[in-house]
């Protein structure tokens, strides 16, 4: 096979730019780096392609590679003919390999392979020929039988034939990509609830559905039924048709031995073909739906860590709770822990006013100028609580209710005792929870996606492909926006591409050993961190304590002398990179003039585009042009909420229930539910269409039920609903 005329045809592309970017994956690069440094070479594909490239190319050399450890065991065997070869030169799925091989691979010890042992087997060919003039399945099994063989009667023998006919026909590959197709076209998933089973199991008690028409996320929650033993779940289908296909290619007309023969083959695919077909359906089934469920996963973990920060701002983190009282962390501008403490105006012990003095103090001391609020056990009457506070200090001081989700898990970590030893685990939740409003992404990276709560069945997922997949999410998101080289952490530097955890270490303990870096260059000194990993990481850290204003930009250090020429090209003199003004000089260049400098500077247009860019906005930060944060400085109940009233709010998740439906934190402590019919005028398949993660939305209420605390919401203008 040739694989990148099989890529560019699968992707659409052109077969050069597929092998250039399989020579940059082979020859070590990363896929950040690949898609922002080497557009010229991949036709400035992007990551998402890249990455999908990459997952196909393993694939496809998998598939490459089975086929020729196939070959070899069937050759070995004396058994490659050409047409199996040809065959399995020819197959496009692992799943079509594996049906060719099926044969001639190795088996356990079954009845068939018993019957084989005592030599039944040219028996079980001369009935399997149905020859017209043949002697019939009694006559032909005569000399079959005798003790030396072990085989004691006739119907001994047949029996021993049966069985070998029965798996031929269960071998057979074409037959069993015709069943399979046939199974996932028109099989019938059904499922019936067990006594005593989780009432949350109860809808798919007596439930069938067409494996083609079966939504992922059902598919999930009936896996995790039997999984539970809460279900018990078959595949069914026309076996009639199925048993008429297999007559129709393995059964003769009219001979003495055709019944015999078509009976062996119903056994078989009774047997041995549907079990296996069923698990195979099945399988594919979980595979298709945990896929859909990754990808869900990954689109809302790219937009909370990508969700805007609270810059330049001293925020006090509050992790709330009942009994053991709510524990505070102030947290300054760059993220350094000033104060701790922990109040009590929660019940039991109802401590309200000596709470309100202690975070007074905090709020004067310290000029804290929001409240990070976790949003887990009372984390309603904390916010009550805060309200009340905000409304009786004369400072400006706003607040907002954070997911804490996974701020346990990273608060018990051995990073988080490395990172704070001299606080208990609590007070480092609270920590947490006030950086993850002051800059989500550095502290998300520390936690382990799954325990984030964006994702949906992620506990049942494959494990390897989540990691991958997530892993390949945080690392895009920390490399577009960048890494403070002085400031950054351990986690974060690990996530930086062609950086290890290993050297991620060494980086910081050369900073801890050397003080601030104070240009890109001295990276190099840095244990293990060789010229492969300097040239992938170089452009996503900053230094902004360099002398070099480039440092601190996107810029690659291998293009430093390009962007220098461009700011020459434009006028730019030394002077005015050091007051400033290059930005609104590259700002007000013409772009048509590009192409020319591009050329005369010796670099490709899609980087001289790059340098433009960057240039014009030193060091900005792609989330700073999304829309900041919702704060608040008051608090509602579901008691205030009124149909038709507008709210604003953020959109906390995206989850497939059936039917897809967006989280909306209205500021009433219960997240509004907007079903996917209620988020656009326009007909989208998916919410991430119109909305996503983080997103500051304008919603109508649409009804409250206090009793299940449901809120549904509306993303439509009242006058634009239709009738």
């Amino acid at each position: 096979m040739d694989i990148t005329a099989r890529l560019a045809e699968e992707f659409r592309l052109h077969p050069q730019q597929v092998q250039n970017t399989v020579d940059l994956i082979d020859d070590g690069n990363t896929i950040p780096f690949i898609a922002r440094y080497r557009k010229e070479r991949t036709g400035s594909l992007d990551d998402q392609v890249l990455r999908e490239i990459f997952d196909r190319l393993n694939y496809l050399r998998n598939l490459e590679k089975r086929k020729e450890e196939v070959r070899s065991s069937i050759e070995s065997q004396g058994k490659l003919d050409e047409s199996l070869a040809q065959a399995i030169s020819s197959a496009v799925t692992l799943t079509e390999v594996e049906d060719l091989y099926r044969p001639f691979k190795p088996k356990r010890r079954t009845r068939t392979s018993i019957a084989r042992e005592k030599g039944l087997e040219p028996l079980a060919q001369k009935i399997f020929a149905q020859e017209k003039d043949s002697p019939s399945p009694d006559v032909l099994a005569v000399p079959f039988v005798g003790p030396e063989r072990g085989v004691d009667t006739v119907d001994d023998a047949l029996q021993g034939a049966a069985d070998i006919i029965a798996e031929m026909v269960s071998d057979s590959a074409t037959l069993r990509k015709t069943l399979r197709n046939f199974l996932l076209m028109y099989g019938i998933l059904k499922t019936e609830g067990k006594p005593g089973a989780d009432p949350v199991y109860d809808m798919y008690d007596s439930y069938s559905e067409p494996v083609s028409k079966i939504a992922s996320h059902r598919v999930l929650a009936i896996d995790r039924g039997e999984k539970e033993g809460a279900l018990k779940v078959s595949l069914e289908a026309d076996l009639d048709r199925c048993r008429k296909t297999i007559v129709r290619d393995f059964v003769k007309e009219n001979t003495p031995c055709s019944d015999f023969v078509r009976d062996a083959a119903f056994d078989g695919f009774s047997r041995l073909i549907f079990p296996s077909l069923e698990r195979e359906v099945r399988n594919t089934l979980t595979e298709k739906a945990a896929e859909q469920a990754i990808r869900v996963f990954g689109v809302n973990l790219q937009q909370l860590l990508m969700q805007p920060p609270v810059k330049n701002a001293v925020i006090l983190g509050l992790d709330p709770a009942y009994r053991t009282g709510c524990k505070l962390a102030v947290v300054g501008i760059a993220g350094e822990v000033l104060d701790t403490a922990v109040i009590y105006p929660t019940p039991p012990q109802n401590k309200v006013g000596p709470a309100k003095e202690k975070c007074k103090q905090l709020i004067e001391k310290y000029g804290v100028r929001v409240i990070a609020i976790g949003n887990g056990t009372a984390s309603h009457e904390s916010e009550v609580f805060v309200a009340g506070l905000l409304r009786e200090i004369p400072q400006k001081v706003s607040y907002m209710v954070v997911s804490e989700a996974g701020a346990s898990v990273y608060s018990a970590s051995k990073l988080a005792a490395e990172e704070f030893p001299q606080y208990d685990v609590s007070l480092r939740s609270a920590v947490s929870i006030a950086r993850r409003l002051q800059d989500p992404l550095a502290e998300l990276v520390k936690i382990d996606p799954k325990a984030i709560g964006v994702g949906q069945y992620q506990h049942d997922m494959p494990r390897a492909r989540l990691d991958e997949a997530l892993d390949g999410v945080v690392e895009n998101c920390v490399n577009t926006v960048g890494v403070d080289l002085n400031t950054a952490s351990f986690s974060l530097l690990s996530h930086v591409a062609g950086i290890s955890a290993s050297v991620a270490k060494n980086i910081v303990a050369w900073r801890e050993e050397n003080g601030l870096f104070s240009s890109r260059s001295q990276l190099q000194k840095v244990h293990k961190l060789g010229k492969k990993a300097y040239e992938q990481c170089a452009g996503f850290l900053r230094v902004p304590e360099s002398d070099d204003f480039l440092d601190n930009t996107a810029v690659h250090p291998e293009s430093y002398e390009a962007a220098r020429g461009l700011l020459r090209l434009c006028g730019c003199s030394a002077e005015d990179l050091k007051k400033g003004r290059a930005p609104s000089v590259i700002q007000n260049l013409d772009p048509s003039r590009l192409p020319q400098m591009a050329e005369e500077l010796g670099v490709g247009l899609p980087t001289m585009q790059d340098i433009a860019a960057e240039l014009s906005k030193p060091g900005r930060d792609p989330r700073d042009e999304l829309p900041a944060p919702l704060l608040r400085t008051d608090i509602l109940s579901m008691e205030d909420l009124k149909e038709g009233m507008e709210l604003r709010g953020t959109v906390r998740n995206v989850i497939d229930f059936g039917v897809f439906v967006a989280f909306v934190d209205i500021g009433v402590h219960q997240d509004g539910l907007v079903h996917i019919s209620q988020i656009s005028n326009r007909f989208i398949r998916h919410p991430s269409e119109a909305v996503k993660v983080g997103d500051i939305v304008t919603v109508w209420v649409l009804g409250v039920d206090t009793a299940k605390k449901r809120i549904s919401l509306t993303m439509k203008r009242p006058a634009e609903k239709k009738e």
